[in-house]
């Protein structure tokens, strides 16, 4: 069985612009005298690889702990686009993933530059996903990211953003990008993994 840790580390993690970066200090320290090791960090819920809760732009919707943990485990289709994502080309990522295994059309994981557009979303709340990931530290365009989130966070659709896929190749997977259970939080950093088929 091989494992693919598609996350980010933490403190060397891609920040999104105005979002603050985490940091870390060291509590206690055994080369000090003390009896271990602490660490104590600080870092905003959308740092690193993490996934959005509706309530991240939906003020009536879901926080993280109250989101269903089906959608960030199971079967997930990974695939690689370059740029703008129409219509046409989310509903092509849709029909091969259905072709591969029915199962793995529910969460979809898009490698390299992609870029969400308003219909796009839209195609993928139509077809009722669970889940979408990406490599960029938000769907939809980096400058006005809100219409995409409120199409597909409106319709329950988690997201998984700040995904490594660099070695995977398209195909079916095991995904568990389980969040920290923060309660109340429009967030949440996960180790997201894929375990291969």
């Amino acid at each position: 069985m091989k494992v693919y840790d598609i996350s980010q580390e933490v403190f060397g993690c891609v920040v999104f612009p105005g979002d603050p970066s985490p940091v870390k200090k060291t509590v206690m320290s055994i080369s000090k005298g003390e009896v271990c090791n602490l660490t104590a960090f600080e870092m905003c819920a959308h740092n690193g690889t993490h996934v959005d809760a509706p309530y991240h732009f939906i003020n009536e919707g879901n926080t993280i702990d109250k989101v269903d943990l089906d959608r960030f485990v199971g079967y997930a289709y990974v695939c690689f686009h370059e740029g703008e994502m129409t219509a046409a080309d989310a509903q092509a990522i849709l029909e091969k993933a259905k072709r591969a295994d029915p199962r793995c059309a529910e969460r979809i994981l898009v490698g390299a530059n992609a870029v969400v557009t308003a219909e796009a979303a839209k195609v993928f709340r139509d077809a009722g996903i669970k889940l979408f990931g990406n490599e960029s530290q938000t769907v939809g365009p980096e400058n006005a990211p809100m219409e995409v989130h409120l199409i597909m966070l409106g319709s329950e659709i988690v997201l998984l953003e700040g995904i490594r896929l660099d070695g995977v190749e398209e195909g079916v997977y095991i995904l568990n990008a389980a969040p920290i259970n923060l309660g109340g939080s429009d967030g949440a950093p996960c180790r997201a993994t894929l375990i291969q088929l």
